[in-house]
C-alpha cells in the first residue's frame, strides 16, 4: 500500500466538486440579484406611493383659471340705452336675466346673447325703480324699491323640461307676495336703498329714504284646504340715522339689520330686541370710503369693499358675557382702485370682486386665499357669477362677455390646513376638523392640526405604557432569565402580535372602556402600586435565608412575581369602589368634572394607551430582546471577570452595546403606534379635538382616512385632503425612520469598541 504524501492529498478539482462549486456560485449570484432586485422594487414601490399621493394632493394648491367663453353684441342691447340694475344666470348656464331701470326683465341666451323673452314688472304708472336688492346668495328672490316709497317682491324661476329628449329651460317670473307693491314709506318718498330677506314663513323688508330707515315684517300663511294665502304685516321701528344711507342688508335669520352710512360707518340694529347693537367704524382712515357690500353665503359674514381696492370680512361675535359685537376677521386686496361689485358664490364661502377699472379677483374667505387676479374689462362694468361659480357674465357698454371659471379647490391653503382659523359664529380662532354638514351654506373646516395632535397623543400614551414594560422585559429575558424559561416566555409575548387589531379595538371599545370608567381609582392605584409592590417583593425575597432562595434555580426568579402581580392587581381593582367612596364622594368621574373641571369621556386616551400599548409591546419587545441577547457573551464574562457586578455589567456593557437595537425597537414601536387605525377608531370616540386631557377622546390621521375616505367624493377637496393626511403620515414615518437610522448608526459607532 502506497502511503506517500502525494497519495493522501485530497483532490478538490474532481468533476463533482467543480459542479458543486458552480451550482453554489450560481445560487449565490441568483440570491444576490434576488435580494437586490427585491430591495430596489420595495424602494420603487415606496417612491411610487409617494409620487401618487403627491399627484393627488398638488392640484389643491393650484390657482383658478379664467377662459373667455363668448363675446356678443346683441341687437336688443345695442338699441337700449338703459343701464342694467341686476344680472342673473340660471343653474344650467343657458339663460341669463337682465333688469333695467324701466322695469323690463330681459331673458336671453347666455352664450349667444339672443333675446328669449321680455317681461315688464307690474309697477304703478309713472313710477320708476330707484333701488334693487337680492335675498341671500343662492336665492332667486328680488325686491325693487320704487320712487313712491313702495317695494315689489318677485322671483325669477326656470323650469327644466325635456321635450323630444332635448333639454329645455323655460324662464318665468312669479310674485309670491302679490303683484301689488308693498308700501314701506307712508310719506311716498323714493326708496334709495332696499333690502330683503325671505323665509318659509315670511318676509322682512327694509328700505331707506333720506335719513329714515323703514322695516316691515310680513308673515305668510297658506290655507292647505283652499290654497288661499293670508299676509300679515307689522312695522318695525328703526331710529333715524345721522348720515345718508348708502346700503342696507338684512341677515337671513331676521336678527340683524346692517345700515351703511356715507362716512364709512355701520349701524347694526337688533331686530329682535328693537335696539341699536352698536355703531362700527369700517375704515381705518377718513379718506377711505365703503364702495360695495354684500353677504357671504349663509348670511353670517359681511363682505365690505373700499375705495382703496381692499375687501374685509366681518361678522358678529359673541363674547363670554353673551354680548354680540361686529368684528373684523380678515382682509383681502384686489387693487388700488375702488371696489365696484362683490359677488359671493352660492355653494362655497368664496367670492369674486371687481373694481372700477375692470380688474377681477377670486377669493376664498375661510382659507384667506387670493386665487386669481386678472383684468377682464377696460372700463367700469356690471358682472354676475353663475350659481355653480363656473361662469361669469360681464356687461361692458353694449357688449356681453362670458367667461368660464375653473376653480375646483379654493378652500385649501396652508393656513387653513395647519393654522388657527376664525370660523363663522366662533368666539375666537381655533383648530377644527368638520368636513361635512347638513347645511348647504356649511363652512368647511379642514384643519389637520387636531388630527396630527390626536395621532401624537395616542402614540404618546401607548408608548408611555408599552416602552418601559417592553424594554425592561426584553432586558430581563435576554440577560437574566434562564434559557428554558426564556424559550417559553418569548414565543408567548411574540404571539401577542398575531392578535388582529380590530379584535383589540372591539374589546377596548365594548369592554375595557366601560370597565375603566367604573374602576378609575382601581386602575390608577394599580399603575401606582404595582412598581412599588414588585420592588417590595424583591426586597423581601432578598432578605429570606439563602437556603430558601437557592431552592429556585438561577434565572427562574421571575416566576415568583406571577402571584405577586396577580395579588396586587386583584387587590387594587377590588378596592376601587371603597377608594371611590373614601376619596371621591362615590363617583370619581363626577369629581373630576365638577371639582377639578376636567371633562371625562368614556372612550378616551387612557383606554387607547392601555389597548394600543398592549398591541405595541410585542414589536418593541421582540427586537429589543434580540438585541440584548445578541450581545457577545465574551463581553459579559470579561466584565464579570474584572470584578463588575451583574447589574454593573448590564448598565455599562450590555445595554450600551445593545442600544442601537433597543433604539430601533422604540422607533418601530412608535411607527406602529402612529399608524394604528382600528384600535383608535373603536376606542377613542373618534373626536377631532385639540385637548391634552387623558380623559378625553381624539382622532388620528389614519383613523380619519379610514372613516371618511368611503364617503368622500372622488376628486373633491375633502378627498384630496384625506390623501394629504396619508402623505403626512408617510412623510412623518420617513423622517422618523431616517432620524432613527442616523442615531442608531451613531450609537453603533460609539459603542463598537466595547
Amino acid at each position: 500500500m502506497n502511503n506517500s504524501p502525494s497519495s493522501q492529498r485530497i483532490d478538490f478539482e474532481t468533476p463533482v466538486l467543480q459542479r458543486k462549486r458552480r451550482i453554489r456560485k450560481l445560487k449565490d449570484h441568483l440570491t444576490r440579484w434576488y435580494v437586490s432586485v427585491g430591495g430596489l422594487l420595495i424602494l420603487a414601490a415606496i417612491t411610487l406611493i409617494f409620487f401618487y399621493l403627491a399627484s393627488v394632493v398638488m392640484p389643491m394648491f393650484k390657482g383658478a383659471e379664467l377662459e373667455k367663453w363668448s363675446n356678443s353684441t346683441p341687437e336688443w342691447l345695442t338699441n337700449s340705452d338703459e343701464k342694467p340694475l341686476f344680472l342673473a344666470i340660471e343653474e344650467q348656464n343657458q339663460i341669463a336675466m337682465r333688469l333695467n331701470t324701466q322695469a323690463q326683465v330681459q331673458f336671453f341666451n347666455l352664450e349667444t346673447g339672443q333675446a328669449l323673452q321680455s317681461i315688464s314688472l307690474p309697477i304703478p304708472q309713472g313710477q320708476r325703480i330707484t333701488s334693487v336688492a337680492q335675498d341671500e346668495p343662492g336665492s332667486r328672490t328680488l325686491v325693487v324699491g320704487l320712487s313712491n316709497g313702495q317695494a315689489l317682491v318677485f322671483e325669477h324661476n326656470y323650469r327644466l323640461s325635456y321635450p323630444n329628449n332635448v333639454k329645455t329651460v323655460t324662464p318665468s317670473l312669479s310674485y309670491p307676495y302679490g303683484e301689488e307693491p308693498i308700501t314701506l314709506d307712508d310719506k311716498q318718498q323714493a326708496l334709495t336703498q332696499i333690502a330683503v330677506s325671505s323665509s318659509k314663513t315670511g318676509l322682512l323688508l327694509a328700505g331707506s329714504s333720506g335719513l329714515e330707515v323703514h322695516a316691515l315684517n310680513i308673515e305668510r300663511e297658506e290655507n292647505f284646504m283652499t290654497g288661499e294665502v293670508e299676509l300679515t304685516s307689522k312695522n318695525i321701528h328703526i331710529p333715524a340715522v345721522d348720515e345718508p344711507v348708502t346700503s342696507l342688508l338684512v341677515d337671513p335669520r331676521h336678527q340683524w339689520l346692517y345700515v351703511f352710512s356715507a362716512k364709512s360707518t355701520l349701524d347694526v340694529f337688533d331686530l329682535r330686541k328693537r335696539v341699536l347693537n352698536g355703531r362700527y367704524k369700517l375704515a381705518e382712515s377718513s379718506e377711505t370710503t365703503v364702495t360695495a357690500s354684500s353677504f357671504l353665503l349663509g348670511g353670517i359674514s359681511l363682505l365690505i369693499g373700499d375705495s382703496n381696492g381692499g375687501i374685509s370680512q366681518w361678522f358678529m361675535v359673541r363674547d363670554k358675557e353673551g354680548q354680540s359685537s361686529l368684528k373684523r376677521i380678515r382682509d383681502f386686496k384686489l387693487s388700488n382702485s375702488p371696489i365696484n361689485q362683490i359677488m359671493p358664490e352660492e355653494r362655497r364661502k368664496g367670492f369674486l370682486a371687481m373694481d372700477i377699472n375692470g380688474s377681477l379677483g377670486i377669493f376664498h374667505s375661510t382659507a384667506h386665499r387670493t386665487v386669481l387676479r386678472e383684468k377682464i374689462a377696460a372700463t367700469n362694468s356690471v358682472a354676475v357669477l353663475a350659481p355653480r361659480a363656473s361662469a361669469l357674465l360681464v356687461e361692458e357698454g353694449n357688449k356681453l362677455q362670458t367667461w368660464k371659471i375653473d376653480n375646483p379647490h379654493p378652500e385649501i391653503s396652508w393656513s387653513a390646513l395647519w393654522g388657527k382659523v376664525w370660523y363663522e359664529s366662533y368666539a375666537e380662532p381655533d383648530y377644527v376638523w368638520q368636513s361635512t354638514s347638513a347645511n348647504s351654506d356649511f363652512e368647511p373646516k379642514l384643519s389637520l392640526t387636531p388630527l396630527a395632535f390626536g395621532t401624537l397623543k395616542a402614540a404618546f400614551y401607548a408608548m408611555l405604557l408599552a416602552a418601559p414594560l417592553a424594554i425592561c422585559a426584553a432586558i430581563y429575558t435576554g440577560y437574566f432569565m434562564a434559557p428554558a424559561l426564556r424559550s417559553r416566555v418569548k414565543p408567548v409575548i411574540e404571539l401577542m402580535e398575531a392578535l388582529p387589531t380590530v379584535i383589540l379595538g372591539f374589546f377596548a371599545g365594548l369592554f375595557l372602556a366601560p370597565y375603566v370608567e367604573g374602576h378609575l381609582p382601581g386602575i390608577f392605584s394599580l399603575l401606582l402600586i404595582m412598581p412599588f409592590g414588585i420592588l417590595l417583593a424583591a426586597w423581601c425575597w432578598s432578605r429570606l435565608p439563602e437556603k430558601i432562595r437557592l431552592i429556585v434555580p438561577d434565572g427562574w426568579e421571575a416566576a415568583i412575581l406571577i402571584p405577586v402581580v396577580l395579588l396586587i392587581g386583584y387587590g387594587s381593582l377590588s378596592m376601587s369602589g371603597h377608594l371611590e367612596n373614601w376619596f371621591f364622594g362615590g363617583d370619581m368621574r363626577l369629581w373630576l368634572t365638577n371639582d377639578l373641571g376636567i371633562p371625562f369621556d368614556q372612550r378616551n386616551a387612557l383606554v387607547v394607551g392601555l389597548a394600543m400599548g398592549f398591541a405595541v409591546i410585542p414589536n418593541i419587545y421582540s427586537i429589543a430582546e434580540d438585541a440584548v441577547f445578541s450581545v457577545p457573551r465574551s463581553l459579559t464574562f470579561g466584565s464579570l471577570a474584572l470584578g463588575a457586578t451583574p447589574w454593573q455589567t448590564l448598565t455599562r456593557v450590555v445595554i450600551l452595546t445593545a442600544s442601537p437595537g433597543i433604539f430601533s425597537a422604540l422607533m418601530i414601536g412608535m411607527g406602529r403606534a402612529v399608524g394604528e387605525t382600528m384600535i383608535v377608531l373603536m376606542a377613542t370616540g373618534n373626536t377631532p379635538i385639540m385637548e391634552a386631557n387623558i380623559f378625553e377622546g381624539l382622532r388620528t390621521l389614519a383613523a380619519n382616512v379610514a372613516v371618511e375616505m368611503p364617503e368622500s367624493e372622488v376628486g373633491s377637496s375633502h378627498y384630496r385632503v384625506l390623501f394629504l393626511a396619508a402623505l403626512a403620515l408617510l412623510l412623518f414615518t420617513f423622517v422618523m425612520n431616517t432620524l432613527a437610522e442616523l442615531i442608531r448608526t451613531r450609537l453603533r459607532k460609539k459603542y463598537a469598541s466595547l
